[in-house]
């Protein structure tokens, strides 16, 4: 017998969910926050307790409109022991009588349930793939309940996790030999790596970031999203950002998000001066080790390629992540419940559309 209850503390709420088996930053309190104020979703956090008054699972829901429509999700969540397919299976009965009731188009999830480790091409001989058979089943368990893999796939799929419970020695000799030399020619050239915890820094990052997003071609919003987004996660501890310098000169800077045992590498930015320096591997052994340090047991890079080919956009951002040695790591994905299947449809195919000819129209 599991029984839903709605959270609205956000002490409360963080607690209970850093006790779950897959707990992730984007299921916390501040995180349905900063999505409310900067995107306009709506934020309902369920807790899920058994009869024993034990809490067994957590789902942050968020609702919005889309014009006459409603839209949910759940953002790498919701939290809970996915080999336990009781509580599976009632947490998504929930949700979906949830999505049932509020007459959603969709209902999307993405939980952090690990599908396989490994590429599957084989590219890689000294790190075979394995199928993770808690993954396979929860697959298996969505659709024989009617849940789509998802066409929208907003998170990341695949990443690179480092384990951190080696020694700082361990780690270094788990890196390619190349990334080695370039994080002691960092050290040699004179890049210094700190905390970006002055008043000022958070202007330097969104600079740094601006001339990232100017060299590689993607959207940078406003200064204030990243006030949200960076300042407020660092003032709750959940958050720390770094900056690499040479004589007083910002090179590069990173932006670490943490919670319950693991840390992301979510943000990361460089100038395009001085990069013979390699400010990017200092900053990255300087995260790791903060990470280590600071307890948490693993580093996930947050985002590889969705195929392990050169033609794949994130070809050479994965290369840079790969030579620190960590693992590839594929979840499940996000999946949809769509309580009306013709509706469903045709969302799917007219909204790439008009979100195309807004984007035109803005242009224009």
């Amino acid at each position: 017998m599991i029984t839903p209850t709605t959270i609205t503390e956000r002490a409360q709420w963080n607690a209970l969910l850093r006790t779950l088996p897959v707990a992730h930053v984007l299921q916390t309190w501040e995180w349905g926050e900063f999505k409310r104020v900067e995107t306009g979703w709506q934020p309902q956090r369920f807790a899920y307790w058994d009869a024993e008054g034990q809490v067994r699972a957590a789902a942050s829901v968020l609702t919005r409109r889309v014009g006459p429509l409603r839209v949910m999700y759940v953002p790498k969540g919701p939290a809970l022991d996915y080999a336990d397919a009781e509580i599976r299976g009632a947490v998504l009965t929930h949700l979906e009588r949830l999505a049932q009731e509020r007459g959603a188009v969709w209902l999307k999830i993405d939980p952090d349930v690990v599908l396989g480790t490994g590429i599957p091409s084989g590219r890689d001989p000294d790190r075979p793939p394995h199928d993770d058979p808690t993954g396979q089943a929860v697959v298996a368990a969505l659709e024989a309940r009617g849940w789509r893999f998802s066409t929208s796939q907003v998170q990341f799929r695949n990443t690179l996790v480092l384990d951190l419970r080696q020694s700082e020695e361990e780690l270094l000799a788990g890196m390619s030999q190349s990334t080695r030399r370039k994080i002691r020619l960092a050290a040699k050239r004179g890049v210094h790596v700190r905390l970006a915890d002055r008043p000022e820094d958070l202007r330097t990052l969104y600079k740094l970031y601006r001339v990232t997003g100017t060299r590689q071609g993607f959207l940078i919003r406003p200064l204030d999203y990243y006030r949200e987004a960076w300042a407020r996660f660092m003032e709750a501890g959940l958050a720390t950002a770094f900056l690499a310098e040479w004589e007083e000169q910002a090179l590069a800077g990173l932006v670490l998000f943490h919670f319950g045992p693991k840390a992301w590498y979510f943000y990361g930015m460089s100038s395009n001066a001085e990069r013979r320096r390699m400010p990017t591997y200092a900053l990255q052994w300087a995260a790791i080790r903060w990470a280590k340090a600071h307890g948490y047991p693993t580093y996930d890079f947050w985002g590889a390629p969705n195929s392990f080919c050169e033609e794949d956009p994130m070809w050479g951002v994965y290369r840079f992540k790969d030579g620190f040695g960590g693992r590839v790591v594929r979840h499940i994905g996000a999946w949809d419940y769509a309580p009306r299947s013709a509706l469903y449809w045709v969302y799917e195919r007219a909204m790439p559309r008009v979100l195309a000819t807004l984007r035109a129209w803005r242009r224009g």
